[in-house]
């Protein structure tokens, strides 16, 4: 039986992409299978999604787009990937309930209730979070720590390219190493970039840990972490 009752599960955009699709049918049954596993072990589960694979915004601001236009094309961006994974949740009798960090009209999806999301998830819905924290300036890693905060999670699992947090990028070299576990003082001190540091803030201020994991790779990770395998990397106070 696994440790945790509920988690956030935040899943960067690019994830969902391939070299075909912005937005991959086959990336996202592999998604909705995690789901399953989760929800197979009585563990609920929240989703909070990027948008990087459609428009990312603080690039575009690099090269003179406005920041805060920018910002918000990305949130919307972040709408179409949770409307995507609701899609693929439903079509596998997997329910869903998206919710946007900024209201949407038109039946698309429900504006933020904290309340109303812990009905879902204990009901046993699945609770995908979009538009970030429904403000400029701020990253979806932030809007997971927040909502997160917000539906009582017991943690963060942050899915990435690799199987944990490294002394520096492994893509780029090859003598990296691997941490098992972090605090968030030092993760911040080390400038390691898994998250912002407003993010390790609010998961410091509220004692909730990070497993940051590879998760397409390999798709029983998640189910194996819950099981209680010492995989990918735990950041903690």
């Amino acid at each position: 039986m696994s440790k945790y009752k509920r988690i956030l599960l935040k899943l960067s955009g690019e994830a969902l992409a391939s070299s075909e699709n912005t937005i991959d049918p086959v990336t996202l049954n592999k998604v909705v299978n995690i789901i399953k596993s989760v929800l197979n072990q009585n563990v609920e589960i929240a989703i909070v999604v990027g948008g990087g694979n459609i428009f990312r915004g603080a690039a575009l601001a690099q090269v003179g787009m406005n920041r805060i236009t920018g910002d918000h094309m990305g949130m919307l961006a972040t709408v179409m990937n949770a409307l995507a994974i609701a899609d693929a949740c439903q079509k596998n009798e997997v329910d869903t309930l998206v919710m946007s960090g900024f209201p949407i009209g038109g039946g698309v999806c429900d504006s933020i209730n904290h309340v109303r999301a812990k009905q879902a998830l204990n009901k046993g819905k699945v609770v995908i979070f979009c538009a970030g924290t429904g403000s400029p300036c701020f990253t979806t890693d932030t809007g997971a720590a927040l909502r997160a905060i917000e539906i009582d999670a017991d943690a963060v699992f942050k899915a990435t390219k690799v199987d944990g947090v490294y002394t520096s990028d492994p893509v780029k070299n090859p003598d990296a190493k691997r941490y098992d576990s972090l605090s968030f003082d030092e993760a911040i001190e080390r400038n390691l970039k898994i998250m912002d540091v407003s993010a390790f803030a609010l998961c410091r201020e509220h004692d909730l840990e990070i497993c940051v994991f590879s998760m397409l790779k390999n798709t029983n990770t998640l189910s194996d972490i819950l099981k209680g395998k010492p995989l990918g990397t735990i950041v903690r106070k």
